[in-house]
């Protein structure tokens, strides 16, 4: 009898620290699982400040906890101060932010490093990306064989165009995007190939009804929404059977012209009919 008694107690006293294992170890998970969360929001915060133009220059730091974050660091003017924490209350999960950053009108930010910033390799990349989708999307992409290289807004363009004309359209639209300050047209020439005009034809023959009007309107406004000098949201754009029609205001005559240049130029557009674009 008192064997079975023992038995039952170590079973008991087994059953609870079992128990109190697994108790601590949902709490382990707890605080875990928590840690992650404040590690992904401090970060989301971070990556969002290196991307900005306004704050990637200057040196600030972030901490979180239970959905409290904590901003320290310097900036030269008070909106962005206000930026910053604009940014962090955007991020989910963060209820409150506890703003410490200093505001000095004189601050001037750290010297940059040599090696180029998370926030301008992203916006060399975005460029690229940007002045490659105009030049695929363009009536002349065949006639085109082109790599695109962004360094701090400079766009170096290498490679080989069918004609002189196909060159020139390729440096203009990378000129024309949002983001570049500069470009060097180092495409050579090669008149071995297609002409200018037999490779428009030839595009426009191969496409025929595949390109649908839904895909010309897309392209069309992606073009001028990447468009420097373009005001795109003031400006609609419809297509019927190939034709473009915009509408809207422009901001000059000189806008409204460049924006029939550009929807003129995207694969599958027949004609532009911008009598309903003012100025």
């Amino acid at each position: 009898m008192n064997i079975v008694k023992k038995t039952q107690k170590l079973a008991l006293a087994s059953a609870i620290a079992l128990a109190m294992f697994a108790s601590a170890g949902t709490a382990m998970a707890s605080d875990l699982s928590e840690d992650i969360t404040e590690a992904r929001q401090e970060s989301q915060i971070w990556t969002t400040y290196a991307l900005s133009p306004y704050l990637r220059a200057h040196d600030l730091q972030v901490s979180v906890d239970k959905g409290k974050a904590t901003l320290t660091g310097k900036v030269d003017e008070g909106v962005n101060k206000d930026l910053a924490k604009q940014i962090a209350l955007g991020v989910s999960g963060i209820a409150e932010v506890d703003n410490q950053i200093v505001v000095e009108a004189n601050y001037v930010p750290p010297a940059a490093s040599t090696e180029r910033s998370f926030g301008a390799i992203v916006d060399d990349a975005s460029v690229t990306a940007a002045v490659k989708s105009k030049l695929l999307w363009s009536k002349y992409a065949q006639g085109l064989s082109v790599n695109v290289e962004t360094r701090s807004g400079a766009v170096t363009l290498h490679g080989t165009a069918n004609s002189a004309a196909a060159r020139e359209l390729a440096g203009k639209l990378a000129l024309n995007t949002q983001g570049v300050v500069s470009v060097e047209n180092k495409l050579l020439v090669d008149e071995s190939k297609a002409t200018l005009t037999e490779t428009a034809k030839v595009a426009s023959d191969d496409v025929g009804q595949a390109v649908s009007d839904t895909w010309v309107t897309t392209k069309v406004k992606s073009t001028l929404m990447h468009s420097s000098n373009i005001n795109s949201s003031s400006i609609q754009v419809s297509t019927s059977e190939g034709v473009v029609t915009l509408a809207g205001r422009a901001n000059s005559g000189a806008e409204k012209a460049l924006a029939v240049e550009l929807a003129s130029n995207v694969r599958g557009v027949t004609r532009v009919d911008a009598k309903g674009l003012s100025h």
